[in-house]
């Protein structure tokens, strides 16, 4: 039946909101008779003794219990640092947590994925470098790869190929893209660590033509010589720096096999910042 509403109690001393519930019949009235030692039962008798009565109003009617809880919780949300409310309702894993706006968060402002990186050995690139400091990297004179590079958001799986060996490992982008001169590894900068490619430095200072690399945690990282690959088959594979799994479900199958992980489980992964 939709005969729930939800309500507001104000402060008429300031016309602050400092309550919100959901209810049916005269459940916004209970609060005014509560005994518990609340902040909300607090204020409630803060008011009281100066000789006033809390406004209470409401904010919807005419809704379900399930639409009740989420117009509470979106209340909730909305206020929540100025209200006595202790839970944050039904619906709350729905919700962005308090004070991200600030940031972008997987599955609230883009979709994390499973993508195929190729990581494109080069005279800047090489994967001895990319698995013992954390990280991938793109760029150079072709403003796609930049591009690709710059695609990667946090949260992202990363399954690396390196050409004429195979898949060489499984990772999630912790940080993305940046231009290669930005980059902190461990409280150094990365162009100051013992790379094997000396290579990525060249043009360090132009926006355009630099190195754009993205931190990773990697999974499972192997060696070259232990590349995971099966000739003759319909592993995927493309010269494109990034590209999504989503409809290749035989390479996801292998790729799980031989690193015994469950890509999709891994979405989205809760990584600590370095």
């Amino acid at each position: 039946m939709n005969d729930y509403y939800v309500y507001v109690y104000i402060d008429p001393r300031n016309y602050e909101e400092f309550y919100y519930g959901k209810g049916r019949d005269s459940r916004k009235e209970a609060h005014l008779f509560d005994k518990s030692d609340s902040e909300k039962v607090k204020r409630i008798e803060e008011i009281k003794k100066d000789g006033c009565k809390p406004i209470i109003r409401v904010i919807a009617r005419n809704l379900s219990e399930d639409e009740a809880f989420l117009v509470e919780k979106t209340l909730l949300w909305k206020l929540g640092r100025q209200l006595t409310n202790i839970s944050s309702g039904q619906f709350s894993e729905k919700f962005r947590p308090k004070n991200t706006l600030h940031m972008e968060l997987s599955g609230f402002d883009y979709q994390s994925g499973v993508y195929y990186y190729n990581v494109g050995e080069c005279a800047k690139r090489n994967w001895n470098d990319y698995k013992k400091f954390g990280f991938i990297s793109g760029g150079g004179e072709k403003p796609l790869w930049r591009e690709a590079m710059q695609s990667f958001n946090k949260g992202d799986i990363v399954v690396a190929y390196l050409k004429k060996y195979g898949f060489v490992g499984v990772g999630v982008v912790t940080e993305t893209a940046r231009p290669i001169r930005e980059l902190i590894v461990d409280g150094k900068p990365l162009l100051s660590l013992p790379l094997e490619c000396s290579g990525m430095s060249i043009n360090a200072d132009s926006d355009e033509l630099c190195e754009y690399v993205a931190k990773v945690k990697w999974f499972a990282a192997v060696d070259r010589e232990a590349a995971k690959w099966k000739s003759k088959s319909n592993l995927y594979t493309t010269t494109h720096v990034r590209a999504s799994l989503d409809s290749q479900p035989e390479t996801i199958d292998f790729i799980e096999s031989e690193f015994n992980l469950k890509l999709r489980e891994l979405l989205p992964f809760r990584y600590e910042e370095n």
